[in-house]
């Protein structure tokens, strides 16, 4: 153990002292003198007794071990809230839309044609469409439709109704529409629906020939053949046309006025053979001479049946 350099000199002075007491002295007054000098030196002694640290050893605390679970109380589950939808309010009048039985979106049509939109819808309200309800024009292109039209008939809540109207493609080239609602007793309106349709200015042309064949009699002939030709249009216009037979005896130019898109139909008779001298499988057409300038074909012509 280390001591302090002042802790050895305290040490020293004490037995110094002690020392000095125990001598022998023939002074009773000294004697007393010595009692309290070595008390003096006992109480120093016993100081220093006390500065003296004591080593003392330390003893680690062994915390034992445990395998023992540590038991964890459960968590309290908090039941959450049960989310109920709205419910929707039912409504007196409400359409949906089903189908464009007619004229579907962006078909096309000349200037000035005139066609039947028509729609199909479906009553989802509470409430009947009586014939005091109305499809009734809204807003955008009326296409010189009609303002308001009265339903015919009831329409019962699940019920489909077909609605047309008749309308006319505006004069000039665009894409145009018009829409509409349902209207009722009280004059509220309700559902929109729309008609959209693209005006173009297309050429004018022969856009298909068909044809057609029965027989005719007269005099000394009989069931000989007769040809007919359905000429369609896809406006209005002029069309010269010549008929062509297979023998080469081609008939002379003929014109038709179309006023409109249309078709119109022209025939032609071939006394052809007979039953003694039967003639060879034959054929006439048409040729479009304007606006095509086309051959649309031909139909076979059978002989006839004159004895």
């Amino acid at each position: 153990m280390k001591k302090t350099p002042r802790a050895v000199s305290v040490i020293l002075l004490a037995i110094l002292i002690l020392s000095a007491c125990n001598l022998p002295s023939k002074n009773p007054g000294l004697q007393d003198s010595n009692a309290a000098m070595t008390a003096a030196a006992q109480t120093v002694a016993a100081q220093l007794t006390s500065l003296v640290p004591i080593n003392t050893a330390t003893v680690p605390v062994v915390v034992p071990s445990t395998n023992t679970p540590i038991s964890v109380p459960p968590t309290a589950i908090i039941p959450s809230a049960t989310f109920l939808p709205p419910t929707a309010t039912p409504i007196c009048d409400g359409a949906q839309f089903v189908a464009d039985v007619t004229v579907p979106d962006d078909s096309v049509f000349s200037p000035n044609q005139t066609f039947t939109k028509t729609w199909r819808l479906k009553n989802i309200g509470t409430c009947s469409w009586t014939p005091s309800y109305a499809v009734a024009f809204s807003d955008g292109n009326s296409m010189n439709g009609p303002a308001t039209q009265a339903l015919v008939g009831n329409v019962n809540p699940g019920q489909t109704v077909d609605i047309s109207v008749n309308l006319t493609a505006p004069a000039d080239p665009g894409t145009y529409t018009g829409n509409y609602r349902l209207r009722n007793a009280a004059g509220l309106l309700f559902t929109k629906f729309y008609v959209r349709i693209k005006v173009q200015t297309i050429a004018f042309a022969v856009t298909s020939v068909t044809y057609s064949v029965s027989t005719w009699s007269s005099g000394g002939s009989v069931n000989c053949p007769r040809i007919t030709a359905n000429i369609a249009t896809n406006g209005a216009g002029s069309v010269d046309y010549h008929w062509t037979r297979s023998d080469g005896a081609d008939g002379s130019t003929s014109t038709l006025v179309f006023g409109s898109a249309g078709t119109q139909s022209v025939s032609a008779d071939w006394q052809l053979g007979s039953a003694n001298a039967p003639a060879p499988d034959e054929w006439m057409g048409i040729y479009i001479d304007t606006p095509n300038h086309q051959d649309f074909g031909h139909a076979v012509m059978p002989a006839c049946t004159t004895p």
